[in-house]
């Protein structure tokens, strides 16, 4: 017999057809969404209670969130998350529409709390935990929160908050938490109301607010798991097995990645719960040897490395005291996977070689744009992959003129789940969310036989250890100091971190100024991540073209690099 791989018919095509056609699990149908017509999964959850109820039923009986001694199974989440909905509503008074403001390191309460606040069809706002008090305060002021659930360190580094703005203090407070006994919540949340708010690093030096809809959140679920799914079923049945035939058990997810972003909360929490995965969390600053202690122990199976993570577990003197055996998945994320980092998660974590891969998204797509992994990734390393299914990409010039394929411009793509809007900026929202809802990525890409191929370089962005930063931020806070003229930032690459932060600084007349000193001024507005740690002094203006904007490609010059790392 022939394999269906030899047939005339595309063993890709085939497995999509009955994944997604008439009666498969994955049917998809042309949908309103916003005014356009959108492709969506027909068989789909309407607001995130729907989803989370199946969720929690079809897995009872096992481990869903663990942090240190505390174990939360799938059978205890609903009666948590409830009874937080029912004291935010009957003691603190929040309503659909209200937003609830999240600020604390990742914990069963951080994610209890989001899905208590949707619920209500309230909005929460998920706050940086390492911004300081300057850009908490910003977000605050921004959302306007009703409530503020927060631990204790974060809410100390809060020192400017409204005094209208109720707290909840997950350390001192551990009985707002208590499950009680409570029905379902049934606010007739509809699937383009509002649910969430991430922020991202904003363009002109403020952080903004990306909107995402319930819609948005359950679209990015069913679109990551069809997406495994399709591919996994193309993969074992070119090796002529049955993927029915497979045993099922429980992943174990090192959940590292911060909630406030999409790679912790939507790609670490969510999609991992419809997985029925067992997600464990872990306390305090990131140490490589506690991450080694928690695969081993707890088995974990699944680990996303954000920035350095993995080469600093995977470079630990004692890796080979730990027996890492279980973990069959790991990848990196918030930046390309470089061929060193590819290499090492082959040298080190060999039963996890074949499920490298990488995806391509922001938090305004609210969805894995494209995905690339299995041969594929290997025949094309410097490819983020093939558009997903419901998501369109086009190519456009300055002009906004759609490009063929293999020319360069920037990227813009079309989904039912793009963010409704930035919050509180309809400037900014124009500029991104074009006419018939398409996207404006920011990135400069092309496309080349349907694989879509980013260029890093033509980015203003800096990406240093998954962490979004934008160098117009930076250089607002350097010009702001009297003794500078002048400054322009831009990312470098560095092998574990992908780039690190440098700063070139023009010093106003005779000015003296040391790294330490614009340290200590960068680091009382923006986070840690965000200071530079390469600096380079000049005494000549910087090179500007015909509009007055500094050509940083023209940049070059030897630099100092601080003593001063994370």
């Amino acid at each position: 017999m022939k394999k269906k791989e030899d047939r005339g018919f595309p063993l890709a095509e085939e497995v999509r057809a009955e994944l997604c056609g008439d009666g498969g699990p994955w049917e998809t149908a042309l949908e309103d969404v916003l005014g356009e017509q959108l492709l969506v999964f027909r068989n789909r959850h309407r607001n995130l209670e729907d989803m989370f109820d199946e969720f929690t039923e079809k897995w009872s009986g096992r481990e869903c969130l663990v942090l240190g001694d505390s174990r939360i199974t799938y059978d205890q989440l609903p009666n948590m998350v409830r009874g937080v909905s029912d004291r935010l509503t009957n003691e603190l008074g929040v309503r659909s529409g209200d937003r609830v403001a999240i600020l604390a390191a990742n914990s069963p309460e951080w994610v209890v709390s989001f899905f208590a606040v949707t619920f209500l069809g309230a909005i929460a706002v998920a706050i940086n935990g390492w911004w300081t008090a300057a850009e908490i305060d910003h977000a605050l002021q921004l959302t306007k929160p009703k409530v503020l659930i927060g631990d204790s360190r974060r809410l100390m580094r809060a020192n400017n908050i409204d005094s209208e703005i109720a707290i909840v203090d997950i350390d001192e407070t551990p009985e707002f938490f208590t499950p009680i006994e409570v029905s379902k919540i049934g606010q007739n949340v509809l699937e383009d109301d509002p649910a969430l708010i991430l922020f991202t690093s904003g363009t002109t030096g403020r952080a903004k607010g990306a909107l995402l809809s319930h819609r948005g959140l359950i679209g990015f679920v069913d679109g990551t798991v069809h997406n495994a799914q399709e591919k996994t079923t193309i993969a074992l049945r070119q090796l002529g097995i049955d993927p029915s035939s497979l045993p099922s058990q429980q992943d174990v997810v090192l959940a590292t990645s911060p909630l406030f972003h999409v790679s912790g909360l939507l790609a670490g929490v969510l999609m991992n719960m419809a997985n029925g995965a067992k997600i464990v969390f872990r306390k305090g600053r990131f140490d490589a040897e506690d991450v080694l202690k928690i695969i081993e122990t707890e088995k974990v199976t699944n680990w996303t490395a954000i920035g350095d993570m993995g080469p600093r577990v995977m470079t630990h003197p004692d890796f080979l005291e730990y027996d890492t055996s279980s973990l069959t998945r790991m990848s990196s994320g918030g930046a390309h996977l470089s061929q060193h980092m590819r290499d090492q998660i082959e040298k080190h974590f060999p039963q996890a070689a074949l499920s490298i891969g990488q995806g391509y998204g922001s938090s305004e797509s609210c969805g894995v744009v494209t995905s690339i992994g299995g041969q594929e990734f290997k025949e094309y390393p410097s490819s983020a992959g093939k558009a997903c299914m419901g998501f369109e990409i086009e190519i456009r010039d300055e002009n906004n003129n759609t490009l063929p394929d293999g020319e360069e411009g920037e990227i813009h793509v079309k989904s039912a789940y793009t963010m409704l809007e930035y919050w509180g900026d309809p400037k900014a929202t124009r500029e991104t969310i074009k006419p018939s809802r398409w996207l404006a990525m920011g990135d400069i890409g092309r496309v080349e036989n349907g694989l879509l191929f980013i260029n890093a370089r033509a980015r203003d962005m800096i990406i240093r250890s998954g962490e979004n930063i934008y160098p117009v931020e930076i250089e607002h806070r350097l010009e702001s100091h009297s003794s500078v003229s002048e400054a322009a930032v831009f990312g470098v690459e560095h092998q574990d971190k992908g780039q690190e932060v440098k700063a070139i600084v023009v010093p106003e007349g005779d000015a003296s100024l040391d790294a330490d000193t614009l340290r200590e001024w960068c680091s009382e507005t923006l986070a840690d991540y965000k200071i530079p740690v390469i600096w380079e002094w000049r005494s000549t203006a910087l090179p500007r073209n015909a509009s007055g904007k500094v050509v940083k490609r023209a940049l070059t010059g030897n630099t100092e690099l601080s003593s001063h790392q994370d």
